[in-house]
């Protein structure tokens, strides 16, 4: 099953005044960004959360489950308190690994054959 828009509309309004959140479509689902770091995926209605330590110790009693068969299990976060969303994204920022600088591709000449 894949996420409804319904669901991503609700989870978007759920975090409006929070600067900087973005989603990127992965397979019918998403992934979700908060200033240019993974913060988990929504999968299936639901909002999961990368178990860094902040995250973890915030969400004590949070289910833990996979976004998808034969994947790390991560927390799922209750979508229904967007304060405490807010409040969760910038306390778990700077445990968020940074992206990953994309490599630039070389330019090889091919060598001229005589």
């Amino acid at each position: 099953m894949a996420t409804s828009k319904d669901f991503l509309d609700y989870l978007k309004e759920q975090l409006s005044g929070l600067d900087d959140v973005t989603f990127r479509p992965m397979m019918g689902e998403y992934l979700i960004y908060y200033r240019g770091r993974l913060v988990g995926d929504i999968c299936d209605d639901r909002l999961l959360i990368k178990p860094v330590p902040t995250a973890v110790k915030l969400m004590p009693d949070a289910e833990m489950q996979p976004p998808y068969k034969g994947a790390k299990e991560m927390l799922v976060a209750d979508v229904d308190n967007g304060g405490f969303l807010k409040e969760l994204f910038n306390a778990i920022y700077e445990e968020l690994p940074p992206p990953k600088q994309k490599k630039k591709k070389r330019n090889i000449k091919k060598a001229a054959r005589s």
